[in-house]
């Protein structure tokens, strides 16, 4: 399965996590307790002005079933059964309470040349989503398709491409139902000292107006990592990361608009802890 394609929702992913993961400028912590028993636990806070929410979730897991349950500070909760029907293929429901209207089926099917993704709503008028790709590890070409039958009309249809290797990925995807083309790449300029560079152009065909973002992440010593981006827009960005104990990090992002005079930077701070 491992020299298959990736999912169409990857395609891209490389240089995207690159530009934007990380990046947090709210005050973040998170709790995160594994078991050996296959009964796992997690607490998250968000910290965003003067409002604070969390969750709560626990995830157990068997021979062939995953089960996901999180409660938000709203009273919110939200299950997800993950199951192995057969090799290669995993069906998943999920519903969140009090919103009666939200269960959904999600059939993933991966093979040694095709992944193919597919969601359906469990109500009267459900929503239909189907992704596909096709190819291998190195290349894949796929698309995504979107449809509301209670309009009887698509909420999306997408296409994309990528080339994958060790060192480089590229990507284009035609989004917005045709109106927009992003394409993106990424590249490792030093594996010694994990320097990656990578960009990402979007161009809207109806307006045809053009964006772009930078970015570069490189490893200051085998436990700390620094990662930059500039956007179009005159924003810069920053983000070190620390792993001050196995598996447990502290994050530290930054963002300053130089286009906004007087004004101060965004700060966060993520305390990730993974006893």
């Amino acid at each position: 399965m491992g020299n298959g394609p990736v999912p169409f929702s990857e395609i891209g992913k490389r240089a995207r996590d690159l530009l934007t993961r990380d990046y947090n400028y709210d005050q973040k912590f998170s709790l995160d307790i594994p078991s050996s028993t296959g009964m796992g636990f997690t607490a998250t806070g968000v910290k965003k002005g003067q409002i604070f929410v969390g969750d709560i979730s626990t995830q157990y897991r068997s021979e062939k079933t995953i089960v996901d349950v999180k409660v938000d500070t709203y009273s919110n909760v939200s299950t997800k059964v993950t199951y192995d029907v057969a090799p290669g293929t995993k069906a998943a429901v999920s519903f969140n309470v009090p919103d009666h209207k939200s269960g959904k089926l999600d059939v993933h099917y991966l093979h040694h040349h095709a992944a193919i993704n597919s969601s359906i709503g469990l109500n009267p008028s459900p929503q239909l989503e189907v992704s596909a790709a096709i190819g291998s590890k190195d290349i894949a070409i796929g698309g995504e398709v979107g449809f509301d039958t209670s309009s009887s009309s698509f909420t999306k249809y997408n296409a994309g491409i990528s080339f994958n290797k060790q060192d480089f990925s590229a990507a284009v995807l035609l989004i917005d139902k045709g109106q927009t083309v992003k394409a993106s790449y990424a590249h490792v300029v030093n594996p010694l000292t994990g320097t990656e560079v990578a960009a990402e152009m979007t161009h809207r065909l109806s307006s045809f107006q053009n964006s772009f973002s930078l970015g570069s992440v490189h490893k200051i010593d085998s436990l700390t990592s620094m990662k930059t981006r500039f956007s179009d827009d005159g924003k810069i960005a920053i983000s070190s990361q620390r792993e001050w104990r196995p598996k447990s990090l502290v994050t530290f992002s930054a963002e300053y608009d130089t286009k906004v005079i007087n004004t101060a930077p965004k700060c966060g701070l993520s305390i990730a802890l993974k006893p």
